[in-house]
């Protein structure tokens, strides 16, 4: 059987202290993940009762809905890389067109989209002097068209 220590006030002090030392030092994390998992199944296991152990089938949709936890999370990083993409795909397809957007303050801004800056989150059309980001779109409209000059057809090959 496991001895019990008495507790008096200098023990309880140093416990007090040692907890408020480890909460500080702690970060707290947005979701858990296969690594809390996996110390949560230990713990679960070392307390357990040994004459009720958890039953198979409880322990079988624990880990189903951890890999199904698993598979949403990277699934959701993966369509946001898609949807950037996909974003920097529409503003490259803006280039050398004239767009109509909104300024922000109530006004609109015309001109041609010279320019994409894809430093930041998402991506920005450059019109006149001033970046706009897509979703400030109101119009798109054929560019000019700077056609090269025909070349010439020689008779014989090359």
């Amino acid at each position: 059987m496991a001895s019990v220590s008495a507790v008096n006030s200098s023990n309880a002090f140093s416990f007090a202290a040692s907890s408020a030392e480890t909460a500080a030092a702690r970060t707290p994390q947005k979701a858990l993940g296969q690594n809390d998992f996996l110390k949560l199944l230990a713990v679960q296991f070392q307390v357990q009762d040994p004459m009720k152990p958890m039953e198979d089938t409880a322990f079988i949709a624990q880990m189903a809905q951890f890999s199904s936890l698993e598979q949403s999370s990277t699934m959701a990083k993966e369509l946001a890389i898609v949807r950037a993409d996909q974003q920097r795909e529409v503003a490259n397809s803006y280039l050398g067109h004239r767009v109509t957007v909104d300024d922000g303050k109530g006004g609109v801004v015309s001109g041609d989209v010279t320019s994409i800056d894809v430093s930041g989150a998402a991506p920005l059309l450059k019109v006149g002097d001033k970046s706009f980001s897509l979703s400030a779109v109101l119009r798109v409209e054929p560019g000019r068209l700077n056609t090269p000059a025909a070349l010439p057809v020689t008779a014989g090959g090359a």
